[in-house]
């Protein structure tokens, strides 16, 4: 059943954020994740790119960056689980009148760690970070990204140059990671100097495959208790490191059935663990051989295996994109997918069994989850 105005969850329930090209939607249900509501939409009409559920600091702040296509792009806010909604000023998430940039879409929206309840970043097309130190209030842009020399010859992959995803210090330090399609992975290890740190990425479109920067770089997760180890999901293959980003190597080549695909999510509980939504190929963006299968790593990408209970094993050629999969914070994981094709997945055992959350949905942009406190 689906109704608008509230999302219907208390504290150990977990929420599921699902945005589409028509809007936002929520699943919700409690900590044994068998039986699921859907609730929405809100933003009929509009492309929803980014959400978040804010649950820091004793708050139940949803983030939300719609696109409207009349009116261009903003961030709303709601601390009533979408009862009511406030739409921030136009200027609060623009770029400065010196850059002459405007925002096409947001891309992200990514609070920050308990270290600092107040801070949550946005990434944007054009390619660009912002800071809020309010909670998602007022926007601030990182001028030293904007200003960094390779800016003016990153090149936008197929869906634009869009900042898609921000990994803060867990500490609350001053390390901060982005990726950006097709750019790269870019680092700060002081909170003022970016660095691309593409090492050991291979990009074999281009006459030098393995440049400093300009990898399309397709997504990037790691896990809360190891910082520094990453993996991250390229055009062309499937990477981890070591030391955030110093030096990169290639998993999973000779494992998977396609090294190609948008999504890579790390466990929550377990550091080794990690798991990858394989498409065909560049030209073919839909699942090997029709069967929808997550593929899981728990030794650091050397071996992986599928999992499909539960999955469309039979003509399911469907498309995942970046942020259209996610995990909660509980043990074991939840897992949870959304399709090009308005079918949302969901799996309460860290991908052993599956089941068919939603369906007929618009084409799903993003799926985010959060645990309420």
């Amino acid at each position: 059943m689906t109704e608008d105005g509230v999302i219907s969850a208390s504290a150990g329930d977990v929420v599921v954020l699902v945005g589409t090209t028509k809007g936002l939607f929520a699943l919700t249900a409690n900590g044994e994740r068998n039986t699921w509501k859907l609730s929405g939409p809100w933003f009929r009409g509009e492309e929803i790119y980014a959400a978040t559920l804010d649950t820091r600091a004793g708050r139940t702040r949803l983030l939300v960056g719609a696109t409207s296509s009349h009116w261009g792009p903003s961030v709303y806010r709601s601390d009533d689980l979408g009862a009511s909604w406030v739409e921030p000023e136009p200027q609060t998430l623009a770029f400065p009148e010196h850059t002459g940039a405007a925002v096409a879409h947001v891309w992200q929206l990514q609070p920050a760690s308990d270290a600092e309840p107040d801070v949550v970043y946005a990434g944007v097309e054009p390619a660009a970070l912002f800071r809020s130190d309010d909670g998602g209030v007022s926007f601030t842009m990182d001028e030293n990204l904007w200003g960094h020399e390779h800016r003016p010859q990153w090149q936008p992959g197929g869906g634009g140059l869009c900042l898609h995803t921000i990994l803060p210090d867990p500490e609350g330090g001053d390390r901060l990671a982005i990726a950006i399609s097709a750019a790269g992975f870019y680092r700060t290890l002081d909170g003022t100097k970016w660095e691309a740190a593409n090492v050991g990425i291979r990009a074999p479109f281009l006459p030098e495959p393995t440049p400093e920067f300009g990898q399309c770089v397709h997504k990037v997760d790691r896990h809360p208790s190891q910082p520094d180890t990453l993996f991250l999901q390229h055009h062309w293959g499937v990477y981890r490191s070591e030391d955030f980003g110093g030096q990169w190597t290639e998993v999973g080549a000779d494992a998977l059935p396609s090294t190609f695909g948008f999504p890579v999510v790390a466990d929550p509980n377990h550091p080794g663990t990690a798991y990858v939504l394989p498409l065909t190929s560049d030209l073919f963006r839909c699942t090997p051989d029709g069967r929808l299968r997550v593929y899981r790593t728990t030794d650091d990408g050397q071996s992986w295996d599928g999992l499909e209970k539960g999955l469309p094993q039979d003509n399911a050629w469907l498309t995942v994109l970046r942020d259209a999969f996610t995990a909660d914070r509980l043990d074991p994981a939840g897992l949870y997918i959304g399709t090009r094709t308005g079918e949302v997945f969901g799996s309460p055992d860290a991908g052993e069994s599956w089941q068919e959350l939603a369906r007929h949905l618009p084409p799903v942009l993003c799926v985010k989850t959060a645990v309420l406190r």
